[in-house]
């Protein structure tokens, strides 16, 4: 009977150390699956057109979830407003966020300016957050997020002249942005905790359902097959589809969203450093010196203590 307490209460310590890493590790590892998707997804457009890739990726990713759908046999989503909130949040992300970003990589906008406009989303929701969700942003909160989107801005522009190289790809970016920024804010405040493999299922079932149809009315399919673009394919399917989705959701869910957003303002910079280990794109001293400031508004931002959520 000792010993069996004694089991119990070790795999109960297991448990909560488990439970303390967690919430540390998963910011680090969703920037990291994030901002990789950006040089790759660069990769993968060079062999296949913009809703086309979308289609093959969402495909492949309900493709791998359905036999473990069949196996784990996870619960469904118990109610009509269940099932609303995974279809909504589904097309916020996989179709509005994601399609608009390719889109607009295609229609000619530089990756730098889509960088650094995708980076306003921290500072999007902390205007907002307040009177869609009650949080209170503390002056510290503002003084980061301030403070890592200027050293972000600063990586984008050391690197490479920033121009607007395509209106309409600048109006398809800033519709991702604000596509991206109501996917969190739908989630903190109507997301229910769903297994990961149901909530997953569905909003790529969603996204396939949508995309794929679209490349088949309005853009010119194309895919070539090679070594690289499987690679590239392979990793968007797992590490961006399934992984860091999955990751910014239940982060989501289980913080601050204002703080959660902050994470945004250090994925232009880890981009960046992804694009030139990856894609050999030239990264000046002066742009490391900017990284550092981003990352330091990212922790003051993060870590940021005060203000109170009136809405659970």
């Amino acid at each position: 009977m000792r010993d069996r307490g004694a089991a119990v209460s070790k795999s109960s310590s297991t448990t909560r150390k488990a439970a303390d890493w967690l919430p540390r590790v998963a910011p680090v590892l969703f920037l990291l699956l994030w901002s990789t998707g950006f040089p790759l997804a660069k990769m993968g457009l060079r062999y296949a057109s913009p809703m086309a890739l979308l289609a093959l990726r969402f495909g492949l990713s309900v493709a791998v979830l359905l036999p473990l759908f069949v196996i784990l046999r996870p619960p469904l989503p118990r109610n009509a407003a269940a099932w609303r909130q995974l279809i909504v949040a589904g097309l916020l992300i996989q179709t509005l966020y994601f399609g608009l970003s390719y889109l607009a990589f295609n229609a000619g906008i530089s990756a730098g300016l889509a960088a650094l406009i995708a980076s306003l989303q921290p500072l999007l929701v902390s205007l907002l957050a307040p009177k869609l969700v009650g949080e209170h942003i503390a002056l510290r909160q503002w003084v980061g997020l301030f403070l890592g989107l200027a050293g972000a801005a600063g990586v984008i522009v050391v690197r490479s002249r920033v121009e607007v190289e395509s209106l309409t790809g600048v109006v398809l970016i800033t519709g991702a942005l604000f596509g991206i920024t109501a996917a969190m804010f739908y989630e903190k405040r109507y997301g229910t905790p769903q297994h990961p493999v149901t909530a997953n299922l569905v909003q790529y079932t969603v996204g396939f359902v949508t995309c794929g149809p679209a490349a088949l009315l309005f853009e010119h399919a194309r895919v070539q097959w090679t070594g690289e673009f499987v690679a590239v394919l392979a990793y968007l399917v797992i590490g961006n589809s399934l992984v860091a989705i999955s990751l910014l959701l239940a982060m989501s869910r289980a913080g601050k969203v204002s703080r959660v957003a902050s994470l945004f303002l250090f994925v232009p910079p880890l981009a960046a450093t992804m694009s030139w280990l990856l894609l050999g794109e030239a990264m000046p001293p002066l742009a490391w010196v900017a990284m550092a400031v981003a990352a330091v508004g990212v922790f003051i931002g993060a870590s940021s203590g005060s203000g109170k959520t009136a809405h659970k």
